[in-house]
């Protein structure tokens, strides 16, 4: 049986879209338990929050899992196989704001709120000026509008929830699709099965076949 984790946040409803469309047998209502077996498929499912996905393929509690490169570029320090990029869910790390960068020439240091630590660490870096890192975990918008930050950095789709909040998109900083991912022992040991999962995913994002 292969475990595989699917995250519960963004990209839940697509993943689970691409298991059905390409044959496995995903219950359409389900209810609030974390796992679930489906014994038809070989297959167990667990649901983690997508910045958990990577640390549970990491540790072997899941086999494979379904995750969005922004996540695997914050938990950069986990080691997981990346092993195809399944296309679906794609979104922008962006750094944004209600001012143009060359309207805060005159601030040092520079705030940036943001969920990505380390993306927002490392993009800083590279535009060579002095900053300040805030984390949160809520509304990172709201950090910029009530002036908590002078900007933020954080994940965009249309760019609309930005507009709405009189922000706009400064500099996309990375793209990011949904990754299908695997434990590197279980990868060797159970190859054959993984790339057979791997195989019918990839037959349903390339259309190629229609379940």
């Amino acid at each position: 049986m292969i475990t595989i984790a699917i995250p519960t946040g963004k990209l839940i409803n697509e993943t689970l879209d691409v298991f059905r469309r390409a044959g496995f047998e995903i219950p359409f209502n389900l209810d609030r338990r974390l796992i679930y077996s489906i014994p038809e498929d070989s297959i167990k499912i667990i649901f983690a929050k997508d910045f958990d996905v990577p640390l549970y393929v990491e540790n072997g509690i899941a086999d494979i899992g379904i995750c969005g490169k922004d996540v695997l570029l914050e938990e950069k320090d986990v080691e997981v196989y990346e092993i195809e990029d399944l296309g679906f869910g794609k979104c922008s790390i962006v750094l944004a704001g209600s001012r143009d960068l060359e309207e805060l020439e005159s601030i040092s240091p520079i705030t940036i709120a943001t969920k990505y630590f380390n993306v927002a660490s490392d993009f800083l870096k590279s535009m060579g000026r002095p900053f300040k890192i805030i984390k949160l975990n809520g509304s990172v918008e709201l950090a910029c509008v009530s002036g908590l930050s002078d900007l933020i950095i954080d994940i965009a789709k249309t760019g609309k929830t930005l507009r709405e909040n009189g922000l706009k998109i400064l500099k996309i900083i990375h793209e990011s699709t949904a990754r299908l991912i695997a434990n590197k022992v279980r990868y060797s040991q159970k190859y054959n099965e993984i790339e057979e999962i791997t195989r019918r995913l990839k037959n349903v994002i390339d259309k190629k076949i229609s379940f």
